[in-house]
């Protein structure tokens, strides 16, 4: 079952267009249900089904109909139809879901659902390959899950906004003419999409269980996050300041390891303590003096940055001062629990 349901969804996709938007709509509404439905039974009744292990199709995603007949059990009008209805979900993918209108909604919604996803397929690892989570009340297998959707998300929005602010032209001053507060692209905005339907999934977990994720800091930094992520995204402003400021979340896997080493009762151990050195370089890099860069660059373009929407325009100053002063406090008691830790050592 696993081999088909790996199949269908590899045949839902493609780039070239098959039917018009009208023939599509018709075709999805009225036929698709039950073609689909006859085509599954056809595989399952099958007997030949229970002896194929491994289907040759999945190693070779175009799944072309020729190889779909080289399965006896599959007719070459099903296979046929198979074909077209992966041509029309490629048309509603490239022509509405990824389209630049509805971008940056289908990012918000599938961020949420990925947030989800991580969610429960965290519950089950854990409770499968570590023994400390069976020990947990409900409350910390809850934040032990949401720190996991969170190391995730921030390792998917840090790499993506290092690469937009040190690697790709988008915003370079000499690749491009235009003004650099006012560029864009469909990755950058479906980044942002993806982090902005994070921060307001892990806002309704912190209201939820208020305060067992976090104080009122908690929810005025992620607030601000997700009105400035939300804000770039949808207006195209401002979108590399945005990207550094999130370059920031590379400290978060190291703040979610000090929490797992500490409730697996690791507290005392190396590898707590060099979670801790790490963490205290990487948050002294991420959130101090890359906003020192990200004040010394908005002052470099400040002509640029003046001509952005009254909105926009205190969005880069208010939110990276607000975050800039958060962080100096965090910073300190990082750096007391630091001194602590290392005072114990022998």
């Amino acid at each position: 079952m696993v081999n088909m349901i790996a199949l269908a969804g590899v045949a839902f996709f493609s780039d070239t267009p098959f039917f018009s938007c009208s023939d599509l709509n018709q075709l999805l509404i009225s036929q698709f249900r039950y073609q689909s439905t006859w085509f599954l039974l056809q595989i399952f009744l099958h007997p030949g089904f229970r002896r194929c292990q491994r289907s040759p199709l999945l190693s070779n995603e175009s799944c072309h109909i020729r190889e779909l007949c080289s399965w006896k059990f599959v007719s070459r009008k099903t296979a046929m139809g198979l074909k077209s209805y992966q041509n029309q979900a490629g048309v509603l993918v490239k022509n509405y879901l990824l389209a630049d209108p509805f971008l940056p909604y289908t990012s918000v919604l599938g961020g949420i659902f990925v947030c989800k996803m991580l969610y429960d397929l965290s519950q089950l690892v854990s409770a499968l390959y570590f023994d400390t989570y069976s020990t947990l009340t409900k409350v910390q297998r809850m934040e032990w899950n949401n720190r996991a959707v969170s190391t995730i998300h921030a390792i998917f929005i840090a790499t993506l906004s290092l690469y937009f602010v040190f690697w790709s032209d988008l915003f370079s001053d000499h690749e491009h003419a235009g003004l650099m507060t006012f560029r864009s692209s469909q990755l950058s905005t479906f980044a942002l999409g993806v982090s902005a339907g994070y921060f307001l999934a892990d806002l309704g977990m912190i209201f939820w269980l208020y305060p067992s994720l976090g104080g009122v800091e908690y929810i005025v930094h992620h607030s601000l996050a997700a009105i400035a992520v939300a804000y770039a995204m949808f207006t195209g402003e401002g979108q590399l300041y945005t990207f550094m400021v999130l370059i920031s979340e590379v400290t978060t896997p190291e703040i979610n390891m000090r929490w797992y080493l500490d409730t697996a009762g690791l507290k005392k151990s190396i590898v707590y303590l060099i979670n801790g050195v790490v963490m205290f370089f990487a948050w002294m890099v991420a959130r101090i003096l890359l906003f020192v860069f990200m004040f010394y660059h908005v002052r470099l373009h400040y002509n640029q940055v003046i001509k952005m929407h009254i909105i926009g325009f205190l969005l880069v100053f208010v939110v990276p001062s607000a975050l800039a002063a958060m962080n100096l406090v965090w910073f300190g008691k990082i750096l007391k629990g630091l001194k602590k830790t290392l005072s114990k050592k022998p």
